[in-house]
């Protein structure tokens, strides 16, 4: 028996739409990641794009758990002497949520070439209108980590 290796001839693509009102922002970016990089089917293969299509809406309406609203900070360079510029979460989630989710599941991707291709195919909106019907986007439910 040989080993099944997918590769662009052999994978079929799905569109699926995520709606983000009221998921924790770590667990949602997780979850997107494995379907962008295609863990949720039987043909993965770790050194090829098998991913889908994910459409992210309402990401104004994600939340974080405990006190990260107020205590976490979001923080870059702007690689001039003293130039690191730090923002609250709160405010960051409030004037930019749709860069806020993009750069959550970014982080959950490889840092490589292949990462950058799959993240291509996430589309993040503000709002729960998304401008890709013609695609006919299956919901996808997120999984609820619950632990007792």
């Amino acid at each position: 028996m040989k080993t099944f290796m997918a590769n662009e001839q052999t994978i079929t693509r799905k569109w699926y739409v995520v709606d983000a009102a009221g998921a924790p922002l770590g667990r949602l970016a997780s979850q997107v990641a494995a379907v962008l990089r295609g863990k949720n089917k039987p043909e993965f293969t770790p050194h090829a794009d098998a991913g889908d299509f994910v459409i992210v809406i309402n990401s104004d309406k994600v939340t974080l758990t405990g006190k990260k609203r107020e205590q976490k900070m979001k923080r870059h360079h702007t690689l001039y002497m003293g130039g690191l510029k730090e923002v609250k979460y709160d405010k960051y989630l409030n004037e930019k949520s749709d860069e806020a989710v993009y750069e959550a599941v970014k982080g959950m991707l490889p840092k490589n070439s292949l990462g950058r291709k799959m993240l291509k195919k996430l589309r993040v909106y503000k709002g729960a209108e998304h401008k890709h019907e013609a695609q006919q986007p299956q919901p996808m439910k997120l999984v609820e980590k619950r632990y007792n």
